[in-house]
């Protein structure tokens, strides 16, 4: 948690210093050093105990300083100037979709706009469309930004909110007495989003759990404290609800607070239709008030005739009709991931070389990787043109050598231009092991356009896996608009796999599309994305939205052996060669 709390601190001080057009190298420095702490694979606290914080690439001198004060005293003499900057108040305007730095100063500086609430009653009044560098189209997107902005306040990504429900439940989980602790909800459930936070414990000392639940560091207020429930917000804005239970109730309490709300009415449903009544307290006979079950969630659902249902299935979406039938499927487990089709590395904007990468996917008990960095056209990220990538591709080799006890693919994510055109030649495509395609611009397209250049990407001989299908990043950008079932039939037409890319940000493919490409036969490719070595452990919510998609390993691209996955990725070459194809 402190790793990243600094991190947004350190981001938030760009931003300002980016509202008040302060030098371009500054901000780099705060962006890069958040970034790097971010990412770092241990607690930033160990390191600086050890003296070895400057050598993280990114951290210089003053950072490190900084990030010293920070955790000494919770804040930084700076970073609280900084926040009595007028362009502080600024920055709830710069998480709005459509609203960059240069945008937000402007209308502080014209129209006095502080607030999302001063931004949206001048949109409406047509007041934005006057302004240099505006128009009635950017006052449009604005509009809806805030409308997106608004839809996502008070919900936190999947990550995030594991991230801190993890911190809890690690803090509580120590104490003496604890015999039994579970993260319940949304977290639990691997929603992508989360409202709050559900933790339940099993202990003979409730009010020892309540002291150092409501006493944690990480608390800003208490909202309500009990004998056996209380309930806090954390500095980062999410609500944490705990409770002690008795362990003959655990089960049923786990169950009714993993949810969802949907799922819950149809175990009541039925439970009514068999003359029983389920509660947080256990499964009853309505007649004899006899308890049926409750000290786990196997007795609550055997009690109701049912198999133990997956908490990633709970969203009434069919579960209870297969529960019934005994066709619920037997989901993919982290287990059964051999390797990560796709990471970026020093080559173009990934923080670790390709023999960094693998090494740590080794210790993950990996059998393969796939290096994939980006082509050309993403400029930012130092995409690599033909000549780079044939040079990148034999320093995979190398490495790939030189690695023992773990496959290297060399691969690439090669951009799909406007036109449906791939950025890079087919000869040059022809020598990497996985080809991913990739969306990175133009995301504005109409849907019939969007979808046309999509299909024709597939259509190349040498794309093996469709990157982030739908383009969306969780609560920053909505997906753009294609139509996804033609990409689905598309994909499984040509042998293409769609990612379901793993990064917090994209979970793309969402959950339902994860369940039609499934039903059509189509394979997903779990990857995390991954810049950094630290990111490699994004692949948890990969499977946990697969798992939320109905996927059993036999659907997962990368749960496959390497022989076979060889297989699959030469398949579309090998065809092409056959006489008559």
């Amino acid at each position: 948690m402190e790793n990243h709390r600094i991190a947004d601190i350190f981001d938030e001080i760009a931003d300002v210093l980016e509202l008040q057009d302060e030098s371009v190298f500054r901000i780099r420095s705060y962006r890069r050093g958040a970034r790097a702490i971010r990412d770092l694979p241990e607690d930033v606290r160990t390191l600086v105990e050890r003296g070895e914080l400057l050598k993280v690439p990114g951290i210089g001198k003053s950072l490190t300083e900084k990030v010293e004060e920070i955790l000494g005293t919770g804040t930084s003499e700076f970073y609280e100037k900084i926040k009595k900057a007028p362009e502080y108040k600024l920055l709830p305007l710069l998480r709005i979709p459509g609203v960059g730095p240069r945008h937000a100063i402007q209308f502080y500086r014209v129209l006095g706009i502080v607030t999302v609430d001063d931004l949206e009653e001048a949109a409406r009044a047509g007041r934005l469309h006057d302004l240099e560098r505006m128009g009635e189209k950017l006052e449009e997107r604005i509009l809806k930004g805030i409308e997106q902005y608004r839809r996502r306040t008070g919900r936190f990504r999947l990550a995030e909110g594991m991230l801190h429900a993890e911190a809890v439940a690690a803090k509580v989980g120590k104490l003496k007495g604890v015999t039994r602790i579970d993260i319940a909800g949304s977290c639990r459930r691997m929603k992508e989003t989360i409202g709050d936070i559900d933790i339940l414990v099993i202990s003979k000392s409730a009010k020892k759990v309540m002291d150092v639940f409501t006493s944690m560091k990480s608390v800003s207020e208490v909202i309500a404290r009990g004998a056996t429930k209380s309930s806090v917000l954390l500095e980062a804005g999410i609500q944490v609800d705990l409770r002690v239970l008795r362990r003959e109730n655990y089960g049923a309490a786990l169950h009714y607070f993993t949810g969802s709300k949907d799922h819950n009415v149809a175990i009541r449903d039925r439970a009514k239709r068999r003359g029983l009544r389920v509660s947080e307290y256990g499964v009853f006979n309505v007649e004899t008030a006899e308890r049926l079950g409750g000290a786990s969630e196997e007795e609550v659902f055997a009690a109701l005739g049912l198999p133990f249902i997956p908490p990633e299935l709970r969203e009434n979406s069919g579960e209870l009709e297969a529960a019934d039938e005994g066709r619920l499927p037997r989901l993919v487990e982290a287990g059964d991931i051999k390797g990560d089709l796709h990471m970026h590395t020093t080559a173009t904007d990934g923080r670790n070389t390709p023999r960094e990468m693998a090494v740590a996917a080794r210790r993950l008990g990996y059998r393969y990787v796939a290096i994939t960095d980006h082509s050309k056209a993403v400029r930012v990220a130092g995409g690599l043109d033909a000549e780079e990538l044939r040079a990148h591709i034999e320093a995979i080799r190398k490495a790939n050598k030189e690695v023992d006890g773990i496959e290297i693919l060399a691969g690439v994510e090669v951009d799909i231009m406007k036109d449906g055109g791939l950025d890079l030649p087919d000869d040059v495509l022809r020598q990497c092991d996985v080809v991913i395609a990739a969306v990175h611009s133009g995301f504005n397209m109409p849907e019939a356009r969007m979808t046309r250049r999509i299909l024709k990407a597939l259509e190349n001989e040498n794309v093996n896996i469709l990157a982030h299908p739908t383009g969306r990043l969780i609560g920053e950008r909505e997906p753009y608009e294609v139509d996804i079932e033609a990409v689905i039939a598309a994909a499984r037409k040509c042998g293409v796999a769609l990612e379901l890319n793993a990064f917090p940000d994209r979970l793309d493919l969402k959950d339902v599309h994860c369940r039609a490409a499934r039903e059509a036969g189509v394979k997903i490719s779990i990857g995390t994305d991954a810049h950094a070595v630290a990111h490699l452990a994004n692949m948890r919510y990969g499977v946990g939205t697969a798992r939320r998609g109905w996927c059993e390993a036999g659907d997962i691209l990368n749960a496959m052996t390497l022989p076979k996955l060889r297989k699959f990725l030469a398949r579309r070459r090998r065809d092409r060669a056959k006489p008559g194809v």
